[in-house]
């Protein structure tokens, strides 16, 4: 394959994977415009609660389908997806519509990482894939600031609907980009689809969802809605397990859970889910109600964090492309992670900039080096024809591991709050909001160092540096 054909590729993967993460991140800065204009602000938290719950639901069915069916079309298919439900979101009359357009724009949003991730495991040879994901992840870290920031402007400037219309130019640029430069031979057998499987999977995981998104804010940890769904997620779990041990074709695979290194960088990766959102969610926090700064203030202060990450992303492909080694990266990545975290659960509402920088650097320096090496470890751990279930699995790790710690950090943090004004014994918010943020910094530095262990004893494969044989259901085409 030419060098101009895979950056083509490549580039329309990166489109693609750009739609999936700035949508949520643009849209945050419109809900206000959202809420004034149709109303419904008792509903709000559904307009992400149901991309959410959509996308953790199909993720995983859009992987197995692309080993099963062939990647570009199946790619192909989810983009689709995506740009219908973004053109019936932006055309909601009223909070219900804009909920239902939201969750089919999930299930397409549940392809895109999935899909882009897959295919470059196919076309790029695993030496080479440090190189071209360092690229893809470091543009990602600018999206995480860069996002809130467009969202304000569109939402100024063209009205909260464009926030939705803004999807289509990316994501036809990338239809007609992967439509020419990919070519995939597809098998033609009839595979079986594991349908008990599917229907146990989207029962468990909107289960678990629905416990992370209600549990400690809608309903008390311990009523009956929270109990009965924590319940239902056990017994499907389990039944689920049993099910994929006995399918002809299951949805999640157990041998590749049988396999050491990719079980250890799923766990890795639920850890790095847990951090990452924690950061996100509790560092504005912290500067806007304990440091009293604006919103805008607050994100241009996080620059440091994701330019660090784009960094670190850059230099650690281009070191494991020239190395071939990448446990180095994974621990040291969990180490800044830990470091980061345990100097910022010491920051106070007066400390200095120059000190909340450091923290911010070594975690995005931390957070870079964990999200590239679990990607590629996940990816050479596996067989090519698991390569579209092995990289949802990741990806579904990281968002579970974010939506789960982002939840149990927020039960954590109300519960400071609310003892440190009691014990203070007076309106001293401000002091309050930063006994709580660092009660959360400092659980996650405990979240860290789980991820440490784990990642210390991940085994180190050589890395290939020219892609083996495909599989007669996925085969690039020659030039």
């Amino acid at each position: 394959m030419s060098s101009r054909r895979l950056y083509v590729i490549v580039g329309s993967t990166l489109l693609a994977m750009l739609l999936a993460t700035l949508d949520n991140l643009v849209l945050g800065a419109a809900m206000p415009t959202i809420v004034a204009e149709l109303g419904g602000v008792d509903h709000i938290s559904w307009v992400v609660t149901a991309y959410a719950l959509a996308t953790a639901v199909s993720t995983p069915v859009w992987g197995k389908f692309g080993d099963m069916f062939g990647r570009k079309g199946v790619f192909m298919l989810a983009i689709v997806v995506f740009l219908v439900g973004s053109v019936l979101a932006g055309m909601s009359r009223d909070m219900t519509q804009l909920i239902a357009f939201r969750a089919v724009q999930g299930l397409g949003g549940g392809g895109l990482m999935v899909g882009a991730l897959a295919v470059i495991g196919t076309v790029v040879p695993p030496r080479e894939q440090g190189r071209y994901q360092g690229l893809i992840a470091s543009v990602m870290g600018l999206t995480t600031v860069g996002g809130p920031i467009a969202g304000g402007f569109i939402t100024d400037g063209l009205g909260w609907r464009w926030c939705f219309y803004i999807n289509l130019p990316a994501g036809l640029l990338a239809l007609v980009m992967i439509g020419l430069a990919l070519n995939v031979a597809q098998e033609r057998t009839r595979p079986r689809v594991d349908v008990a499987g599917m229907a146990l999977w989207a029962i468990a995981i909107s289960a678990i969802v629905l416990v992370t998104a209600w549990g400690g804010s809608t309903y008390a940890w311990t009523s009956a809605p929270i109990l009965g769904l924590a319940g239902t997620a056990v017994v499907t779990v389990t039944a689920l397990v049993v099910v994929e041990r006995r399918a002809a074709e299951p949805m999640l695979p157990p041998r590749l859970f049988t396999n050491r290194n990719f079980s250890r960088i799923t766990a890795v990766g639920f850890g790095l889910g847990a951090l990452m959102y924690s950061l996100l969610t509790f560092l504005p926090i912290f500067m806007q109600e304990a440091q009293d700064r604006s919103a805008a203030d607050a994100s241009l202060l996080l620059l440091p964090n994701s330019l660090a990450m784009m960094i670190t992303n850059i230099v650690v492909g281009r070191t494991i492309t020239r190395t071939g080694s990448y446990k180095i990266f994974v621990v040291g990545g969990a180490v800044a992670a830990g470091l980061s975290t345990l100097l910022l659960s010491r920051m106070t509402p007066d400390t200095s900039l120059a000190y909340s920088w450091t923290a911010m650097v070594l975690a995005g320096a931390g957070i870079a080096g964990l999200m590239q090496t679990s990607i590629l470890i996940t990816m050479s751990s596996v067989d090519k024809r698991d390569l579209g279930v092995a990289s949802a699995t990741s990806t579904l790790a990281r968002t579970t591991g974010g939506s789960i710690g982002v939840s149990l950090m927020g039960v954590l943090f109300a519960a400071q709050v609310t003892d440190e004004l009691q014990r203070r014994g007076g309106p001293e918010y401000q002091q309050a909001v930063a006994a709580g943020t660092a009660g959360v910094f400092l659980a996650a530095t405990g979240v860290a160092v789980l991820t440490l262990i784990i990642a210390w004893t991940i085994h180190e494969v050589p890395l290939g540096t020219s892609t083996p044989p495909q599989p007669v259901a996925d085969t690039i085409g020659s030039e």
